[in-house]
């Protein structure tokens, strides 16, 4: 997803966009702790993660993070301890952005765009859960399409830009950060 992400810092997202890229390794663990250490030392407004879904054709935005069923090991062997993220934890953390209104407010040409509340019991969903928690639910998680002959990084790219615009006009307009 590195790669989709450079695309957007090659477009922009406006001036008064700050846009730090990182890569997390598709381990439990280690993801988290930099999104952590991310929320702490960056203390974004808002935190756009990205994620490889390779059996999907479209973009799927993701509302919420679920805390519990951890139970695939990440690519270094490890499962989540009794599989949840934070024990005593809330069963799901809703992100502040509304998905839903991103997903009925965006029509793309090129790519369809999919809403979703379940972002897939991995990692990815995992780490969703924990920067929803770190951040007092101020992140969103977007799952990407593998690229394609039909779908370029730079389509990708185009196609994130109109996403997170909208997300961040919507912040604006509701002041939710």
């Amino acid at each position: 997803c590195k790669r989709r992400s450079l695309e957007l810092s090659k477009i922009g997202l406006g001036d008064d966009v700050s846009l730090h890229i990182m890569e997390l390794p598709v381990a439990y663990g280690k993801a988290k702790e930099r999104v952590c250490k991310a929320w702490a030392t960056l203390q974004p407004q808002l935190m756009i993660h990205l994620g490889l879904a390779s059996s999907s054709k479209a973009i799927i935005l993701e509302q919420c993070g679920k805390n519990k069923f951890y139970t695939e090991p990440d690519v270094c062997g490890f499962c989540p301890e009794h599989g949840c993220c934070l024990p005593k934890g809330p069963e799901s953390i809703e992100s502040l952005i509304n998905m839903k209104k991103v997903w009925k407010n965006v029509c793309l040409e090129e790519i369809d765009i999919i809403f979703s509340r379940d972002a897939g019991r991995y990692v990815c969903d995992y780490i969703y859960y924990f920067s929803l928690h770190c951040g007092n639910r101020r992140a969103a998680f977007i799952h990407v399409p593998p690229l394609s002959k039909s779908l370029t990084p730079e389509t990708l790219g185009r196609a994130l830009k109109t996403i997170i615009s909208e997300m961040l006009k919507q912040c604006r307009q509701e002041a939710v950060i």
